[in-house]
């Protein structure tokens, strides 16, 4: 019997030591648990200071985008308006002018005419004058109809001239198109 106590002993110490080595290494996969655990929340709070900071860029960069768009709408102008400024002095001085002579005064509109002619090319303003051209609803706006030798829906008259911008219609051009005798 004193065999089998001393070998239920043995065995109960090697259940021991098996416990106690099962519980040392539990205890150091906790502590590395434990670590892990702490440098992952430390980059979780990294990766969502930079998430916000990156949010907070973008923010600022859409904002001042909007703000470059709206100051661009208000301020394109500027050129073309300092441009026309001149038109605009000339005209008062014709205005005021009380010296009779036609042909002086004749003189400064035409000159006056030629700085709007400038001021419009410096902006890509053109002229749309489609005579003898066929009808394009894009660029003209015929407002009448006459019978004539001309190829029917051929613009035969400018009633007043259209403009484009950049290729883009101001103001179609309001035309006679010719249409055929009857």
């Amino acid at each position: 019997m004193q065999e089998n106590e001393n070998s239920k002993q043995g065995a109960v110490d090697a259940a021991d030591i098996a416990i106690d080595k099962l519980a040392e290494a539990a205890g150091v996969e906790a502590s590395d648990d434990a670590t892990r655990i702490a440098e992952l929340e430390k980059e979780v709070a990294e990766l969502k200071d930079n998430f916000l900071r990156a949010r907070a860029d973008a923010d600022n960069l859409r904002r001042r985008a909007t703000e470059d768009v709206q100051n661009a709408r208000k301020f394109a102008i500027n050129k073309f308006a300092g441009e026309l400024l001149s038109v605009k002095d000339s005209l008062e001085m014709a205005l005021a002018d009380q010296s009779g002579q036609f042909d002086a005064l004749k003189f400064g509109v035409d000159l006056t005419l030629k700085q709007l002619a400038s001021a419009f090319d410096k902006a890509d303003i053109s002229e749309v004058n489609p005579i003898g051209e066929k009808l394009d609803p894009h660029k003209h706006q015929a407002i009448s109809a006459e019978e004539s030798d001309a190829e029917p829906n051929t613009v035969i008259r400018v009633m007043q001239k259209g403009y484009t911008v950049a290729d883009r219609v101001l103001r179609p051009a309001m035309v006679v198109v010719a249409k055929a005798k009857a």
